[in-house]
């Protein structure tokens, strides 16, 4: 099995997806036990569909408005069901490997991305009633959100620091996970609390699809993921992370997202065997794990020689494009695209209500 692959390198696999027919059909219990998927990520495009296109949560979204429940509230509650159940099926994995694994992820609402003081808040509060071991918040690793990373991670709440798309974006956030991890140990608190830092690959990919010439195409987010690996390898081997573990830390482990292939004429695990590498995590989209499952196979093994990878980036410079620039720009059309997902789904459920309020009043009163 090619899934297997990547778990004996030491990668771990995650499911870049979450829907209640997932976990009705028995279909995730599936790859986590065939497949080797050992976590999931979710964010707000992923529910956005899930729920507008079933029939699953109606029930759900009813009880739920008769309970009084609307909006984000009411997202919330369908989402962590959801998650928490996901989280059980993961349980056995995270208590096998003393938490390094096993981890399901839920994104604070995209609309306090740009406010410090309301995403620390919010990401506490919803750790806090999940009541949930295995859940990682999501917090952007936004110039606001770095603040938000540190303050979590010295509240004890495990993060994912998503929509990091550079080397220098995943060190800030590594720095920010670090100062959190410090004032925990000045403090005489517990210093294992976990985070991954996601790195998104595919969209550099998009960005520059009709800015470079053919032999330079689909090649330039696996050069810029290569650069962050090279920089994590350094930090995970610098004194400052050494001395944080000799305290009890764990590592920030890095993690790979947006590996599902946009480009058509590609090959649709590009970014799957080219990124393998030991304590890293890949969280793939369901198409790419079935592919990953039917024809993926571990290329060689990520390194830390990275003198072709410059050479590489060098050509990119060369055809104009600014890679420092084009991160700040994904990472702010991340955010954009979000909110917009996020918009929609707030929406899609406040049309279901709606429905089921006047259906409720026609029948009933």
């Amino acid at each position: 099995m090619s899934t297997r692959e990547f778990h004996d390198l030491g990668q771990s696999l995650w499911l870049d997806n979450i829907t209640r027919d997932l976990l009705k059909t028995g279909e995730l219990r599936r790859y986590i036990e065939e497949w080797s998927i050992s976590g999931l990520t979710s964010n707000p495009t992923i529910f956005d569909h899930a729920i507008r296109n079933s029939k699953s949560y109606d029930d759900a979204i009813e009880a739920g408005i008769s309970q009084g429940a609307t909006g984000e509230r009411l997202f919330f509650d369908l989402a962590l069901d959801d998650l928490v159940k996901a989280a059980e099926l993961l349980r056995p994995i995270h208590e096998r490997t003393s938490g390094v694994d096993g981890w399901v992820s839920l994104e604070v609402s995209p609309l306090i991305a740009h406010d410090t003081k309301a995403t620390i808040a919010e990401a506490k509060r919803l750790y806090e009633h999940a009541q949930c071991s295995n859940l990682l918040i999501k917090i952007p690793g936004t110039k606001e959100g770095l603040p938000a990373i540190e303050e979590s991670i010295f509240a004890g709440v495990p993060i994912n620091v998503t929509l990091l798309f550079s080397a220098e974006q995943y060190a800030a956030a590594a720095d920010a996970f670090m100062r959190g991890i410090e004032r925990r140990i000045d403090a005489g608190l517990r210093a294992d609390v976990a985070s991954v830092a996601s790195i998104f690959v595919s969209r550099w990919d998009v960005a520059v699809a009709d800015k470079v010439p053919p032999a330079l195409r689909n090649k330039l987010g696996i050069a810029v993921a290569k650069d962050v690996y090279e920089v994590y390898l350094k930090l995970l081997s610098s004194p400052r992370w050494m001395r944080a573990y000799n305290a009890g830390a764990r590592p920030q482990r890095l993690l790979w997202a947006s590996t599902g292939t946009k480009d058509p004429s590609a090959p649709d695990v590009l970014y799957i065997g080219a990124l393998a590498a030991p304590f890293t995590v890949n969280t793939v989209p369901e198409a790419t794990l079935k592919a990953i499952a039917d024809h993926g196979a571990v290329r060689t093994p990520l390194h830390h020689d990275s003198g072709d990878n410059r050479k590489l980036l060098a050509q990119f410079a060369q055809e104009g494009i600014d890679t420092s620039a084009l991160a700040t720009r994904l990472q702010e059309d991340g955010a954009r695209s979000f909110t917009e997902s996020w918009n929609d789904l707030i929406g899609v459920i406040a049309s279901k209500s709606t429905a089921f309020q006047q259906g409720s009043r026609r029948h009933g009163s």
